[in-house]
């Protein structure tokens, strides 16, 4: 069993906070009398379950498979794409390159000097 097919076990520590609050929540709305009240926490109680799934499933599909599905895109997919976008685009980009062609015609410069005249 890979390293990472054993961190997918770690996703039960987050599940099981994720329903413990949700109980807490439902629990609590037993003695709210207000309507909002129950409506609201029956809301968050629903989101807390919503959660709960969702790392569930991440974590039975790293168990299942062995890759993380947020490694694809922490090791190039979406975010290094825009990263990459941010960098050539921003204006540090522009001003690596201003700085790199000087340093080149610095260098050729002092190459040209170096050079006997013909």
């Amino acid at each position: 069993m890979g390293m990472m097919r054993i961190a997918g076990l770690c996703a039960l520590v987050p599940i099981s906070l994720l329903l413990t609050v949700s109980f807490f929540v439902l629990l609590s709305l037993r003695k709210a009398e207000a309507k909002e009240i129950k409506i609201f926490g029956y809301v968050v109680a629903a989101l807390l379950w919503l959660a709960a799934l969702a790392v569930s499933s991440a974590g039975l599909y790293t168990l299942a498979t062995g890759r993380c599905p947020m490694m694809n895109m922490m090791r190039g997919g979406m975010c290094g794409e825009m990263m990459e976008k941010k960098m050539m685009g921003g204006s540090m980009h522009g001003m690596m390159e201003g700085k790199k062609q000087m340093m080149q015609d610095k260098m050729c410069g002092k190459m040209q000097e170096g050079m006997p005249k013909k």
